[in-house]
């Protein structure tokens, strides 16, 4: 089984910065890809960025591409996901999901390929 816990969400106005933390425990989390997901009031979660079990692969939503950064620190069971010039429309809750890494090749971006996920944090941006 492997456990996730968000943290760092928050309020903050447009044109601000947030930086989440998804903890990782359970089992070897350097081989799990994960990925960042988030989902608004009434509307379908959708996915926001996925880094490999190495690091060496990213990938992120059109939407946020140029503004957020996802990192991974093995050695700290962790994952991250910087967020800067924030606009109101990136309000929703924020997860975090993990996946066994089938191969160097796939990084999935379908929250249905994901098996593990934390709780989610609230991040709200005031206009």
């Amino acid at each position: 089984q492997v456990q996730l816990v968000e943290s760092g969400g928050g309020l903050v106005q447009a044109g601000g910065s947030l930086s989440l933390s998804c903890a990782v425990s359970g089992r070897p989390f350097s081989n799990y890809d994960v990925g960042w997901f988030r989902q608004a009031p009434g509307k379908e979660r959708e996915f926001v960025a996925a880094i490999n079990f190495n690091g060496g692969r990213t990938a992120y939503a059109d939407s946020v591409k140029g503004r957020f950064t996802i990192s991974r620190d093995n050695a700290k069971n962790t994952i991250y996901l910087q967020m800067n010039s924030l606009k109101p429309e990136d309000t929703a809750v924020y997860s975090c999901a993990a996946r066994f890494s089938a191969s160097i090749y796939i990084l999935s971006i379908r929250p249905q390929d994901y098996n593990y996920w934390g709780q989610g944090t609230q991040v709200t941006v005031s206009s």
